[in-house]
C-alpha cells in the first residue's frame, strides 16, 4: 500500500514536463533566497530560521536547510506518504545549496562598498516577483511538498480546533521568531510572501494548471 502511495506522488501525468518546470523553479527559487539574504531586507519564514541557524552553527545554508527538513521529514514519512514526490526531495536537498551557491556568486559581484539602497530596493522588487512566480510554479506542478509545508498541513488535518491558516500561521511565527532570536533579519520579504504568496498561487494555477494535466482523447 505504501509503495502504491509512492508511486502515485511521483507518477504525475506529464511528469516530463512536471520534472522541468520543477527544476527550474527550484534553481529560480534559490537564487531569490540568495537576493533576499543580500539586500537584508528579510527571507521567508522558513529560510529565516536556516539563516539564523546556520549564524549560530557556523554551516552553511544549505547544510542547515537540508538538517532541519530530514528532522521535519522523519513525521511525514511516518503520517502521510501521499505528501511526497520529486519536489519534497529537490526542496529538501538541493535548494539550501542552491542558494548557497547564488550566494557565493552575488558576494564575488558585489561592489566594494556594498549595493546602495537604491539597488537594493530595485534588487528586492524584481526578485520578489519572481520568487512568487517561481513558488507559484513549484507549488502547481504537483510533484510534492517541502517538509516545512508538509508539517502545517499534517497538524491542521488531525485539529479541529484551529483552522489550516491558522496553524500555518502559527508555524511561520514561531519559526520566523526562532530565525530572528539567532541573528537573522527579518522585514519586509517576510511581509509580502505571508499576504502575496497564496494569491499568486491561485493566479498562476488558474492560467497554466491544464499543461501540467493529462491530453483528453481526440473524439473519434
Amino acid at each position: 500500500m505504501k509503495s502504491e502511495i509512492l508511486a502515485a506522488a511521483f507518477m504525475r501525468p506529464r511528469a516530463g514536463r512536471r520534472l522541468a518546470v520543477l527544476a527550474v523553479s527550484l534553481t529560480v527559487i534559490g537564487l531569490c533566497v540568495a537576493v533576499f539574504k543580500t539586500v537584508g531586507f528579510g527571507t521567508d519564514p522558513g529560510s529565516t530560521f536556516s539563516l539564523g541557524l546556520s549564524n549560530r552553527t557556523g554551516l552553511s545554508f544549505g547544510t542547515c536547510q537540508l538538517l532541519f527538513n530530514l528532522l521535519l521529514f522523519l513525521p511525514v514519512i511516518r503520517l502521510d506518504l501521499s505528501r511526497i514526490g520529486a519536489g519534497t526531495i529537490g526542496n529538501m536537498v538541493g535548494l539550501g545549496y542552491i542558494a548557497d551557491f547564488f550566494m557565493w556568486l552575488i558576494e564575488r559581484q558585489m561592489p566594494p562598498m556594498g549595493f546602495s539602497m537604491t539597488e537594493r530596493i530595485f534588487l528586492f522588487g524584481v526578485s520578489m516577483v519572481v520568487f512568487l512566480i517561481a513558488a507559484s510554479f513549484y507549488m502547481v506542478v504537483d510533484m510534492g511538498v517541502a517538509p516545512y509545508d508538509a508539517v502545517p498541513q499534517l497538524i491542521a488535518a488531525r485539529t479541529t480546533r484551529l483552522s489550516p491558516r491558522a496553524v500555518r500561521m502559527a508555524w511561520d511565527l514561531s519559526l520566523l521568531s526562532l530565525g530572528f532570536l539567532m541573528g537573522a533579519a527579518v522585514g519586509l520579504t517576510t511581509l509580502v510572501t505571508g499576504f502575496c504568496l497564496g494569491p499568486a498561487i491561485a493566479f498562476v494555477s488558474g492560467h497554466v494548471k491544464g499543461w501540467f494535466e493529462e491530453a483528453s482523447p481526440v473524439p473519434a
